[in-house]
């Protein structure tokens, strides 16, 4: 399965076994982000809410 990220157009293949791909298959209103961007998002949101960075 291809999974495109929202945030900076890249594309990753993705396993049709894997947990992730049935969740982005069965429920359309949740979006992939690659783990860059996810890990851009959480540390910003950690940033923010005061929490250490690890």
């Amino acid at each position: 399965m291809q999974a495109k990220c929202p945030l900076c157009n890249r594309i990753d293949r993705i396993s049709d076994d894997d947990p992730l791909a049935k969740k982005l298959r069965n429920r359309p209103i949740h979006t992939y982000t690659c783990t860059e961007c996810y890990d851009r998002i959480s540390r910003k949101a950690k940033s923010r809410r005061g929490e250490k960075q690890s």
